[in-house]
């Protein structure tokens, strides 16, 4: 009679153990933890991570640790939310064609490209979408490891508008990206590539070409952003001088992709005009340095100086920055140079890791699961080697990459 009675009780109390083993599974102790940009930070502080959300954060004098969970020690670290990176390319020839690639080739790309920086979740903006909708799929199912991918897939040129510098890429790498040809014809690639999956949209306002720089008309642009709007889906613009800004400002654009360090410095009121249509603006500071190989030391420093004066003034307008690198495009993947131009165009840390974390959950319909570190969030977060208040670069020191409370890059 005695075992009988036992039997059940012992059962009882392996379950109710076994549920505070699992209570957290994920520890992060003894970090210096920023919140959000605009919040104190804990200067000792504890994360509990359960079932891809955060359970509880605190001082760590305050939070008990369960028994069973992965315990990562951070003293002398320092922790933010994930990182988004709002201008990136699956592009990479080690991505293309992913049905031929393993999944570890898939993951060691993006480690290398993304995850080791401590992206969590990126904007593709300029793919194929067959191909990237792929590579999402085996992110998704645990196949590959990455950050969460957004895309607009195809982006929308004009007829003899193909970038003279994507041509030559695309005949290489056996890629077909249409170009518009009619207003019609506009409207039913947004649709769709919007039923394929696209997150959004993007146009060039502007395309390089060999003999100039062509421009979109402004009443094809208005047609693709509206249909894009009429979907829900955010609209990107490529730019190349401030006559593409202009077609963005008319058409309805979202989001600028590059500044425009071969144009005119931006004055305040032109900032504003940015500002007051609601733009948002990715920098990508570190492109005009990485496509001018054969720039002197001079013509580098007046180009990329012109480009932080831009940032400087729109970010000075109160203008929501979304920082973004054009990775995969480039294949620059170190961000630390990123950060200090971001630094010298004024922008304090704080602006910084919004630029990283709140803005582009803002912008992007995130903002009431992603962004902050708090009960309840995403549990994505960044666990960096130094403190970014008292140097920018720290941003780019990442120890631990973590998507939806699992570690996705671990390094030394």
């Amino acid at each position: 009679m005695r075992l009988r009675l036992a039997f059940p009780l012992v059962l009882a109390l392996a379950f109710f153990a076994t549920l505070e083993s699992h209570a957290s599974d994920l520890a992060l102790v003894g970090a210096k933890i920023y919140l959000s940009p605009t919040e104190t930070p804990i200067e000792s502080g504890t994360i509990l991570v359960r079932g891809g959300h955060i359970e509880s954060v605190g001082p760590t004098a305050s939070i008990k640790v369960p028994r069973g969970v992965t315990v990562i020690d951070c003293k002398g670290l320092v922790i933010t939310a994930g990182f988004w990176n709002s201008h990136v390319h699956i592009l990479l020839p080690g991505l293309l064609h992913a049905e031929n690639v393993s999944s570890e080739q898939i993951t060691s790309q993006l480690q290398q490209m993304l995850t080791q920086w401590g992206f969590t979740t990126v904007f593709d903006i300029a793919s194929t979408l067959q191909n990237t909708n792929l590579i999402r799929r085996r992110i998704q199912s645990g196949e590959v490891k990455g950050p969460r991918i957004l895309t607009v897939g195809e982006p929308f040129w004009i007829k003899g508008g193909t970038p003279v510098y994507v041509k030559a890429f695309l005949e290489t790498n056996h890629l077909d990206i249409p170009e518009v040809e009619s207003k019609d014809q506009a409207r039913q690639r947004v649709r769709q590539q919007v039923r394929d999956g696209a997150d959004g949209i993007k146009i060039f306002a502007n395309s390089i070409e060999s003999d100039g720089i062509l421009t979109m008309p402004a009443d094809l642009a208005k047609i693709i952003a509206d249909e894009a709007h009429s979907a829900g889906k955010p609209v990107f613009a490529h730019v190349s001088n401030n006559q593409g800004i202009e077609v963005a400002l008319q058409s309805g654009v979202d989001i600028l992709a590059h500044t425009t360090p071969m144009d005119e410095p931006w004055s305040p009121a032109f900032a504003q005009r940015l500002v007051d249509a609601h733009m948002a603006l990715t920098p990508t500071l570190t492109l005009w340095e990485t496509v001018s190989p054969n720039a002197t030391p001079e013509e580098l420093e007046k180009g990329m100086s012109r480009a932080a004066e831009q940032l400087g003034a729109f970010s000075r307008a109160g203008g929501q920055v979304l920082f973004g690198t054009d990775v995969g495009y480039i294949d620059r993947f170190d961000t630390a140079e990123e950060f200090k131009w971001m630094s010298r165009a004024g922008m304090s840390y704080q602006q910084i890791l919004a630029s990283l974390t709140t803005n582009p959950a803002q912008r992007f319909g995130y903002a009431t699961h992603s962004g902050r570190i708090a009960k309840g969030m995403d549990a994505d977060l960044v666990v960096l080697s130094g403190d970014p208040a008292q140097n920018s670069a720290a941003f780019s020191k990442v120890r631990y990459t973590i998507r939806d409370g699992e570690v996705i890059y671990a390094g030394k």
